[in-house]
This record gives structure tokens, sequence and C-alpha cells, in this order.
């Protein structure tokens, strides 16, 4: 009969020990959210491209410049191709950290600011092809999906 109650009192010490945990849980679990939280970027990027349609020039270097209208600043990207490569195209801007970026005299990354640009590529010093293009405001909606009940 001592047995029975032996296992009887290791049976409610294991259930006294699962409850505790199950309240310490409870206790610390993490706060419900009130509500859903989001977070959002746009960026704007134009690719440029130029290309040495037959291949006759082997390796070239290729100077990008892209001119803003509003306030004449210029950004410039020099690319280096190589043979058998034509061509290439690049974004801008490009991010910084990438090694490949538009930048002003002033070392001054280009930013996608809305207004428009005018763009050429130069090969050996000469303007070989060139264009315009603009970039628009960029807005974001943010929906806050309220907490369920």
């Amino acid at each position: 009969m001592q047995t029975s109650t032996s296992a009887l009192s290791k049976r409610g010490l294991q259930l006294l020990r699962v409850a505790g945990l199950l309240l310490i849980m409870l206790a610390f679990r993490p706060a419900t959210a009130q509500a859903q939280t989001w977070m959002v970027s746009t960026d704007a990027y134009i690719r440029l491209g130029v290309m040495d349609k037959y291949g006759v020039l082997g390796t070239y270097t290729a100077k990008f410049v892209v001119t803003s209208e509003s306030t004449g600043k210029e950004y410039i990207l020099v690319k280096d191709i190589e043979k058998g490569q034509n061509g290439a195209d690049v974004m801008y801007p490009a991010d910084p950290t990438n090694g490949d970026y538009f930048k002003s005299e002033a070392g001054e990354a280009a930013k996608s600011t809305p207004g428009r640009y005018t763009w050429a590529c130069m090969v050996a010093g000469k303007k070989v092809v060139g264009g315009r293009f603009e970039f628009p405001t960029t807005t974001n909606d943010v929906t806050v999906v309220e907490k369920r009940k």
C-alpha cells in the first residue's frame, strides 16, 4: 500500500512541476501585438546601356554622364568593357557600396531625386549614345491592420 501512495505522490509532484512550468511560460510569453506593423521602401532606377553592335572596338572605356536638368549637376560612371563583351548596362543611381556607382566630381553619390535628366555615353571622347529620362515622385501607402478581437 505504501508503494501506491508513493507512486501517487510522485505523479502529483510531476503534475505540479508541469503546471508550474506552464504558468511561468504563460507569464513570460510575448505581449500580443496591438496592430500589424509594416515597413516600406520605394526606389526608382534607370538602366542605361551601350553596345558596340559588331564588336569592332574590342576593349574600350565607356563614360556615362547623367545630368540633372533642375540643378545642372553631373554624375559620372566609367565602365571598362572587355573584348568579347561588346557592351554593358549600368543602373542609375546604383548603391555606393556596390563599387560601380554614379558620383559627382566632388564624390557625392547620385540619388533618384524626382525630376528630368539627360544622359550620354562617351567612348574615346565622343558621344555615342544618349537620351532623357524622368524620375517621378514616389509615395508609399501603409495600411494598418487592426487587432483581431
